[in-house]
C-alpha cells in the first residue's frame, strides 16, 4: 500500500493526519504570525513593525542539496568559524565598553574640573557652565537618536529579548543602531541624566554579533563575503546570545553574571554547546577590560579613574552578621519590592502618555523634552547641595585612610562644595557631584560612619527616584541598572544607619546595607534572581554577602510579582513586542487547539499554482505562512508542506521557475536554480515585499510548482490538544507556524528513546536500550546508512521522477 502512495509523487505526505479542513470552514491552520501581529498592533496602538523569525529549519530542496554537498571538513570549518566569531564578539564588545567608559569619564572629569575652577570665583557662572556642558552632551545624544538611529533609543534589552524570543523589530541590529547606541550612551550618561550605560551595552554587544553574522553592513559598504557564514535566523540567534552576555560582562566586569543573564533573562532557547561559546565570549570580554584598566593605570587615559569600569570592592566591609539583622534585611527586601513595582508602574504610565501625546509631534519635541530634562537635572544636582550645611571632616588621626576634603574629577568621598572652611565637606554634593559609578562606590564604602546624614540621603532618594522615572523613556539610549543601584543603595544605607543606632554594634557596616538595598531594588524592578545575585557578588568582590543578597532578592521579587510584571516585560508590551512567556496562561489548559483557531480562515495554495493567483493572494492578505495542498487518490485534500511568504517573493522575483505547463515538474532543472542563501532574509530588515515585484501580463499567466520549495515536515498537532501544550511546544522549539489537523486515523510507527540514540556505526549503547519484546528487528549499519544518506532526501517523494 505504501508503494502506491509513493508512485503518485506525494508519498508520505498523503497519510490521513495531513488532511486540513477546506478554506470554507471556520477551523484550520492557526496563523500564529497574525496573532502576534494583531497583539503588537493592539498594544502599540499602531501597526508595529515586528515580524516573527524563522528559527525552524526549512528542509526544502535547497537545504537538502546544500547539506548533501557538505562534508566533515566543512562542518569542522563551520565550528571553527563559530568560535572565531565568539572571540571577535568578545573583543569588539570589550573595546566598545572601553571606549564608552573612557569617553564618559573624561567628559565628566572635564565638566567637574571646569565647574569647580569657576565656582572659586562665582557660583552662578559655575552653574551656567555646568548646565551648558550637560546640555551639549544630552543634545548630541538625542540628536543622534532622532535623526540617525531611532532604534537606539532606550536600553534595547526588551527588543533583544523579543528577538531571542522569536520576534524581529525592524532596525534594532543595524550598523547605524550600533553607532547611535555607542555615541548616544556617551552623551546621555556623560550629560548627567539619571540613566545608565549598562542596558545599551547589552544592545551594543547584540549589534556587533549580528553584524558579524551577516558579514558586516551592506548599506555602508562594510561587508566581507568571508564573514558571511550564518545565513539563517537560527545561527544569528546564537551569535546575538553571545553578544548579550558579552554586553553584561563588559558593563559590570562580571563574566559569569553575563552568562547567567543571557540564560535567565533574555534567551528563550538554550543548548549546552551554546553555553561554552557564551562562556568563552564573556571570558574574552573580561580579559579585554582588565587589559584596558591595566593600561589606564599608567595615567594615559586622562580623567579616567577607578570608577570607569564598575567594580565596587567592599571586601573590607562587614564580615559577619547576626540573626537579629535578618529582620531589617528582610525589610530592605520588602521596600525594594514595593519601590521596584511602583517604578515599573510609573514608567509605564509616563511612557504611555509620552508615546500617545508627546512623541507623535515629531523629532523637535523629543529633542526639546530631553534638553528640558537635562536642564532640570543639572539644576537639581547643582542647587540642592547649596541648601545643605557642610560637615566637619573626620579626625585624620582616628581615620588615617580617609582623604577629606577631596574635590571631584576622578572619584572619592568627602567633596568640598559651598563650604566656608577647608576641613569641611558637603555630603549631598558627594553623591550629586560624581559620576554614577563613583557615587555608588561612595555609598557602598565601608569604614565611613556618619558620612551621610539621613536628611541628605532621603532628599537624594526622592529627587533621583523622580528623575529616573521621568527620564526613562526619553529619546536617548538609557539603561536602568546603575540608576536602580543608586536608588537602592540610598535607602539601604538609610536602613543601615538605623540598624547601627539601634543595635550599637561595631561590626555593622552601613555600606553592606547599601549593597543589599541595591540588590533589592533591582530584584523588585527587573525580577532577576540568579544572574543578578552573581553580578552583585562579582562587582563587590565579597562572597560572604551571598546569602544576604539571595535573601533580599527572593523577598523583593516575591513582593514585586504581587503587583505587576518585571521592567523588561512591561516595556516590551508597551513597545508592541509580543513575547511568549515561559509558562502558558491558566485558561489555556481548558482550551484546545481547534478552539484557538476556530475564527481563522485557512489560506492554502495548490501544488501547482498560477502566478497571477499567487500574486493576488499575497497582496490581499498579510499571512507569512501558507500550507501547500494537493488532491489525494480519493479526492481528499492533503497537505504536502508549508511555504513562507518570503520564499514565495524570492521565487516571483527570480522568475526562473515559471513554467507554461499546469502539471508538476521533475527535480531536474529545479535543484540548480536556487541556493539556500537566496531564501535568507537580510538581518534586521523587512526584505522584499510583494509591492516590489514587477511582473508582466505574460508572467501572470504562467505556473509555478511549489513542491521543491516547501517545508515538507512542518510541526502538526491534533485538533483536541490543549492550548497549553501547544504553547509549550511552540515556545520551546522556537516555531513560527503550527498546523492544526484532525485526529489521526492510523499509526505508521512510534519513536522511542532508542530510535533517537542510533549512531552511524551502530554502537552498543543503542543496543543496550533495545528490548526484544519491544523491537524484534535490529538495525544494522547498512540500513542506518541508507536512512540518513544525504543522496536520498525525503523530498524525492514529492516530485515525479522523469
Amino acid at each position: 500500500m505504501l508503494s502506491n502512495h509513493l508512485s503518485d509523487g506525494i508519498g508520505m505526505a498523503r497519510v490521513p493526519w495531513s488532511q486540513l479542513p477546506s478554506s470554507e470552514e471556520p477551523e484550520g491552520l492557526p496563523t500564529v504570525e497574525d496573532e502576534l501581529m494583531a497583539a503588537a498592533r493592539s498594544l502599540a496602538g499602531v501597526g508595529a513593525p515586528v515580524e516573527s523569525l524563522d528559527y525552524e529549519v526549512i528542509e526544502n530542496y535547497a537545504y537538502r542539496e546544500q547539506q548533501a554537498q557538505k562534508g566533515k571538513i566543512w562542518f569542522t570549518y563551520t565550528v571553527m568559524v563559530k568560535w572565531l566569531f565568539a572571540l571577535l564578539i568578545g573583543i569588539g564588545t570589550g573595546l566598545a565598553a572601553v571606549f564608552i567608559n573612557l569617553a564618559v569619564e573624561n567628559f565628566s572629569g572635564w565638566k567637574y574640573t571646569a565647574t569647580f575652577s569657576i565656582i572659586q570665583h562665582t557660583y552662578f557662572a559655575g552653574y551656567l557652565v555646568y548646565v551648558l556642558f550637560n546640555l551639549a552632551l544630552v543634545f548630541s545624544s538625542v540628536f543622534i537618536v532622532t535623526h540617525f538611529a531611532p532604534a537606539a533609543a532606550g536600553s534595547g534589552i526588551p527588543e533583544i529579548k523579543g528577538y531571542l524570543n522569536g520576534v524581529d523589530t525592524h532596525g534594532i541590529l543595524l550598523f547605524r543602531t550600533l553607532v547611535g547606541k555607542i555615541f548616544g550612551s556617551i552623551g546621555s550618561v556623560g550629560g548627567g541624566l539619571a540613566l545608565g550605560k549598562e542596558g545599551p551595552l547589552v544592545h551594543t554587544g547584540a549589534c556587533i554579533a549580528s553584524l558579524l553574522g551577516q558579514g558586516g553592513s551592506t548599506k555602508y559598504h562594510l561587508n566581507s563575503k568571508w564573514l558571511h557564514m550564518f545565513e539563517s535566523d537560527r545561527d544569528r540567534r546564537d551569535l546575538v546570545t553571545c553578544g548579550c552576555a558579552a554586553g553584561v560582562a563588559a558593563a559590570f566586569r562580571a563574566p559569569v553574571g553575563g552568562v547567567l543573564f543571557a540564560l535567565e533573562e533574555v534567551t528563550s532557547w538554550w543548548r549546552s554547546h551554546l553555553m561554552w561559546r557564551v562562556f568563552f565570549t564573556s571570558a574574552v570580554v573580561a580579559v579585554v577590560v582588565q587589559s584596558a584598566m591595566s593600561w589606564c593605570k599608567s595615567g594615559k587615559c586622562g580623567h579616567f579613574g577607578s570608577g570607569g569600569f564598575i567594580i565596587w570592592d567592599i571586601s573590607d566591609g562587614q564580615e559577619d552578621y547576626s540573626f537579629q539583622e535578618l529582620l531589617p534585611m528582610t525589610i530592605i527586601g520588602v521596600i525594594g519590592g514595593l519601590l521596584g513595582a511602583l517604578f515599573n508602574q510609573l514608567t509605564l504610565y509616563i511612557t504611555k502618555w509620552r508615546r500617545s501625546y508627546l512623541h507623535k509631534k515629531g523629532s523637535r519635541v523629543k529633542i526639546f523634552e530631553a534638553c528640558l530634562i537635562s536642564v532640570i537635572t543639572s539644576t537639581i544636582s547643582f542647587g540642592l547641595p547649596l541648601l545643605r550645611k557642610c560637615s566637619p571632616c573626620p579626625d585624620s588621626e582616628a581615620n588615617p585612610g580617609i582623604d577629606c576634603p577631596r574635590p571631584p574629577g576622578m572619584d572619592g568621598n568627602f567633596v568640598n562644595f559651598f563650604c566656608s572652611k577647608d576641613k569641611e565637606y558637603n555630603d549631598l554634593a558627594t553623591i550629586f557631584f560624581n559620576t554614577q559609578d563613583d557615587a555608588i562606590r561612595n555609598l557602598f564604602s565601608a569604614k565611613t560612619f556618619h558620612e551621610y546624614s539621613a536628611q541628605s540621603l532621603l532628599t537624594f532618594l526622592v529627587m533621583f527616584y523622580t528623575l529616573a522615572v521621568v527620564t526613562f523613556g526619553t529619546a536617548v539610549p538609557a539603561g536602568q541598572f546603575v540608576p536602580g543601584i543608586m536608588i537602592g543603595s540610598t535607602y539601604g544605607r538609610l536602613v543601615g544607619m538605623f540598624v547601627v543606632k539601634f543595635y550599637k554594634r561595631l561590626n555593622i557596616e552601613e555600606g553592606t546595607y547599601a549593597l543589599l538595598g541595591a540588590a533589592s531594588f533591582l530584584g523588585g524592578s527587573m525580577r532577576m534572581t540568579v544572574s543578578l545575585c552573581v553580578i552583585m557578588v562579582e562587582i563587590t568582590n565579597n562572597l560572604k554577602l551571598l546569602p544576604l543578597i539571595m535573601l533580599v532578592l527572593l523577598v523583593s521579587k516575591a513582593v514585586g510579582d504581587f503587583f505587576n510584571e518585571g521592567l523588561y516585560e512591561v516595556q516590551a508590551r508597551l513597545r508592541g513586542i509580543p513575547l511568549l512567556e515561559s509558562r502558558p496562561k491558566q485558561f489555556m489548559r481548558n482550551m484546545t487547539a481547534k478552539e484557538a483557531c476556530k475564527s481563522q480562515q485557512v489560506v492554502c495554495f495548490p501544488r501547482v499554482v498560477r502566478v497571477g493567483e499567487l500574486v493576488s493572494t499575497l497582496r490581499n492578505n498579510q499571512h507569512n505562512g501558507f500550507p501547500v495542498v494537493d488532491q489525494g487518490q480519493n479526492g481528499e485534500t492533503v497537505v504536502i508542506g508549508l511555504i513562507l511568504r518570503s520564499h514565495l517573493i524570492v521565487l516571483l522575483q527570480s522568475k526562473v521557475d515559471f513554467q507554461s505547463s499546469p502539471f508538476p515538474c521533475g527535480p531536474r532543472g529545479v535543484l540548480n536554480s536556487h541556493k539556500l542563501s537566496d531564501f535568507v532574509k537580510p538581518a534586521s530588515s523587512k526584505g522584499k515585499s510583494i509591492e516590489d515585484i514587477q511582473l508582466s501580463e505574460d508572467d501572470l499567466l504562467l505556473y509555478l510548482d511549489l513542491a521543491p520549495f516547501v517545508n515538507p515536515s512542518p510541526y502538526v498537532v491534533p485538533e483536541d490538544m490543549s492550548l497549553a501544550k501547544v504553547y509549550n511546544l511552540f515556545r520551546q522549539l522556537g516555531l513560527r507556524h503550527i498546523f492544526v489537523v484532525p485526529r489521526p486515523s492510523r499509526v505508521l510507527g512510534m519513536i522511542t528513546r532508542k530510535d533517537l540514540l542510533l549512531e552511524e556505526n551502530g554502537s552498543s549503547a543503542t543496543m543496550e536500550l533495545q528490548s526484544s519484546s519491544v523491537r524484534g528487528q535490529r538495525y544494522n549499519e547498512d540500513m542506518l546508512r541508507s536512512r540518513i544518506h544525504p543522496e536520498s532526501p525525503i523530498l524525492d517523494s514529492l516530485l515525479i521522477q522523469k
